[in-house]
């Protein structure tokens, strides 16, 4: 505003338009970015809690796939950086790819895979931190997972395209809305000497910047003689119900942490903080988020590190999702002492759900029943 007065004031004949500051719509994809990212990281932050947990036999073992995927998949990664990187990939592509290399475990940054209908597909063109890999990997050699049938991304980048310009269009009109307007009321095209000259651009170019700026705990202005400001802005106006608010362009932005939510099953109140109802969001999270990708997991770790002779044995992979609700020990208490009464438990089953090492002690280990309960057939034959 300043400069266009002093454009005027100076003669200045012409103003080209590109000399003036106008607001370009740019769809910035800061905000959708902000709803994915906090959606992966709470999805991984949960997978994170979960524990592998590797059987031989129908019994538990920490051999080295337990330590695989619970401390060190790779030389470069623990297992939390490793579970993060595979929950992005996930997310952000739909799909990721694990190669299995010298005992251990490699995200690939790129692949390309190559479907086949009656024979294994085969993946190339592979890429881990940079390394381009010439060799051609058959599906039985690498662990290979898919979140959808069709990337939900795309359909989350489609409708940002659109929504992302309400949200830039919205920030422009507050902007508009709350900026000052002044209408400068005098004789601009009179003769003047140059103390008049100067006393004018002290006016505009020193006076209305300060008093102008946001950043000034308060301002005077001196208006020269022959000279009337009127204040023409919005919020001048009597009727507030025309104004922007900053609460208008969070109500879009909540609309996109909405929708971004929803596509990834994650109830919208987990990525906002609310505290109603906590524990139902948290099911409903495990239910339909975690345990699909605890199943996908599980299911292609076990068809290509397992044999199907070693799984029909009972030897196999599991995670334990447990662990990702915090149960408070007052209201386990009830729970494990019926659970406990009727042999579902044993000491070192309580150990571990309260996050505890098992004692692995032949006392710990035995289960008790009460005297309460007997066998359903023995009811039979009475009077």
């Amino acid at each position: 505003m300043v400069d266009w007065f002093n454009t005027f004031l100076r003669g200045k004949e012409f103003v080209k338009l590109d000399e003036i500051n106008f607001y370009t719509l740019n769809a910035k994809a800061f905000y959708k970015k902000l709803a994915i990212e906090t959606c992966t990281d709470l999805i991984a932050n949960a997978l994170i809690r979960c524990e592998f947990k590797t059987f031989e036999n129908g019994k538990e073992k920490r051999g080295e796939n337990h330590y695989l995927l619970n401390v060190q998949p790779n030389q470069n990664q623990n297992a939390s950086q490793f579970i993060h990187s595979l929950v992005t990939h996930l997310i952000s592509d739909n799909e990721c790819l694990v190669l299995m290399q010298d005992n251990q475990l490699y995200i690939a940054e790129e692949f390309e895979r190559v479907p086949f209908a009656f024979k294994e597909n085969i993946y190339k063109e592979i890429s881990v931190k940079g390394l381009k890999l010439k060799k051609v990997f058959k599906e039985s050699e690498v662990l290979y997972f898919q979140l959808n049938d069709k990337n939900i991304m795309n359909v989350i980048n489609s409708l940002y395209e659109d929504y992302g310009k309400l949200i830039v269009s919205g920030m422009n009109y507050y902007k508009r809305k709350n900026n000052k307007r002044y209408l400068i009321k005098g004789d601009f095209l009179r003769a003047q000497n140059n103390e008049e000259q100067q006393a004018i651009d002290q006016m505009f170019e020193s006076q209305m910047k300060n008093w102008f700026d946001p950043d000034k705990e308060g301002a005077a202005f001196q208006l020269q003689n022959s000279y009337e400001m009127d204040d023409l802005s919005d919020g001048t106006k009597s009727s507030s119900g025309n104004n922007g608010t900053s609460r208008d362009i969070r109500a879009l932005v909540d609309d996109v942490i909405d929708f971004v939510a929803t596509s990834l099953h994650v109830p919208r109140g987990l990525i906002k903080g609310d505290v109603a109802d906590v524990e139902k969001q948290v099911d409903s999270f495990l239910m339909f988020c975690i345990i699909p990708l605890v199943k996908l997991i599980t299911t292609e770790f076990n068809r290509k590190m397992y044999k199907k002779e070693d799984y029909k044995k009972r030897t196999y992979l599991k995670i334990d999702y447990s662990q990702i609700k915090i149960v408070d020990i007052v209201q386990l208490a009830n729970a494990v002492d019926k659970l406990f009464a009727v042999g579902g438990l044993n000491i070192d089953d309580i150990q571990v759900l309260l996050g505890k090492e098992p004692l692995n002690t032949e006392w710990s280990q035995k289960r008790y029943v009460t005297k309460n309960y007997q066998e359903a057939d023995s009811l039979e034959g009475g009077e």
